[in-house]
């Protein structure tokens, strides 16, 4: 009896050593499902951190300088330059006023009792002082004289020129002069009432000046519609568009940039339905922009040539070049070296014979194409690698930073001709 007592009492044992065992392992399973899930939630979570961080207005600095720009001549010994004119600069001066500009000659010379034993000199020691008029402004005061018909006994007014009309308080350069100011000079209505007041000492009213820029902003219309069915023709046109709010409501700024001017376009569409109403639906040059979808849109469904900017392209590379897949970074570091191949060959064209350039180009090509062709099993990688299934590599003409420097800040001047919004939402002033 006492041997059966002693064999149930092991067999409970084991089932109970058995049973802990079992417990501790579905634990440590369970845990180690857990741990695999939060790995994955976090390298999701870091790349979204690392998708959401990258954007054109944060970079340290910009994102392709290094690579687009040419290497700078280190100083010897690394010392550092003294402010001002610098050792073997060609000093610059300006030149004096000619005869001819001069208002008025103010001369100085010696006392008769200083001049004992002196000849005096038919040449001067000249010092050119550009002051300000004690009166900035000159007041027209136009009169129509008034005729009484003395039959009827109605007023008759003589003509005036529509420009005086129309113009009322402010003639047309001083119009200008304060359109300038608020478009040109990005100077607030406060800030233009006073330097008025302060420096032409003349008052004037926020009203007054809004209505000046409404003016000239009308008045620049004819031009900017000749600018606008002129665009269509161009051969190469650079587009950028940045958002703004407008009373609140959000708007875009198109920037169309040629070699001749800049024109910009507000809509409340950051859509293709602006580039087909600007450019039309045959357009035949050539567009330089980034890779938004709306160009890639317009190219496919009106068959137009679309060089996509190298510097967006670089920040892309960089990207992940500084990612956490070490697959990912080597790979984004060897498109980097060719992209580097690219911009060192450009910087030294003047050296090489043109068949030697042309070669070397073509070389550089084929390797930036056959790498980004071997990329890693990553989704990054192949949404980077899809851009290039039947597009070229990028040629030479490629960054968008011209244009970047007229478009996000908004009211930057551009080039020659250039119509600028400045007011009113899609007004638009010189």
């Amino acid at each position: 009896m006492e041997n059966v007592k002693i064999g149930n009492l092991r067999l409970c044992k084991q089932h109970a050593t058995k049973g802990g065992v079992d417990a501790k392992d579905l634990l440590i399973e369970k845990q180690v499902a857990e741990i695999k899930t939060l790995k994955e939630t976090i390298k999701r979570l870091e790349e979204k951190i690392a998708q959401l961080e990258k954007n054109s207005s944060n970079p340290s600095k910009p994102p392709s300088s290094d690579i687009v720009k040419p290497l700078k001549i280190l100083r010897r010994f690394g010392k550092k330059r003294n402010r001002g004119g610098q050792h073997g600069h060609t000093k610059f001066s300006r030149q004096p006023f000619k005869p001819e500009e001069v208002d008025e000659v103010v001369e100085y010379e010696l006392e008769d009792k200083d001049t004992v034993g002196l000849k005096p000199l038919d040449e001067w020691f000249v010092i050119q002082q550009i002051h300000l008029p004690d009166k900035m402004y000159k007041v027209i005061e136009h009169r129509a004289r008034k005729y009484l018909d003395t039959v009827t006994g109605k007023i008759h007014i003589a003509p005036m020129p529509d420009e005086i009309r129309k113009g009322r308080l402010l003639g047309a350069d001083i119009s200008a002069a304060v359109a300038f100011m608020k478009g040109g000079c990005h100077m607030s209505y406060t800030t233009i009432q006073k330097f008025f007041k302060e420096i032409v000492k003349l008052d004037m009213s926020r009203g007054i000046l809004c209505k000046a820029t409404r003016k000239v902003s009308q008045s620049l219309q004819p031009a900017y519609e000749q600018l606008a069915k002129r665009l269509p023709q161009e051969s190469q046109v650079g587009v950028d568009e940045t958002g703004h709010h407008d009373n609140g409501k959000l708007h875009w700024t198109w920037c169309f940039d040629t070699s001749g001017y800049s024109l910009f376009r507000i809509d409340k569409s950051r859509g293709t339905i602006v580039l087909e109403s600007v450019l039309g639906k045959y357009f035949a040059g050539l567009i330089c922009a980034d890779y938004w979808g709306a160009y890639r849109k317009y190219a496919r469904l009106f068959d137009a040539r679309v060089q996509y900017c190298l510097a967006h392209l670089i920040r892309e590379i960089r990207f992940l070049a500084e990612y956490s897949s070490r697959e990912l970074v080597r790979w984004g570091q060897a498109l980097l070296d060719w992209l580097k191949k690219l911009f060192k060959t450009l910087h030294r064209r003047q050296r090489y014979r043109p068949e030697v350039f042309e070669r070397a180009m073509k070389r550089i090509q084929r390797g930036f194409l056959s790498r980004i062709r071997r990329l890693p099993e990553h989704p990054l990688a192949f949404k980077l690698a899809k851009r290039f299934r039947r597009r070229a590599s990028p040629s030479r003409k490629s960054t968008q930073n011209g244009r970047k420097t007229v478009a996000v800040p908004i009211l930057l001047n551009g080039r020659k001709t250039v119509a600028v919004p400045i007011l009113f939402g899609t007004q638009f002033a010189l």
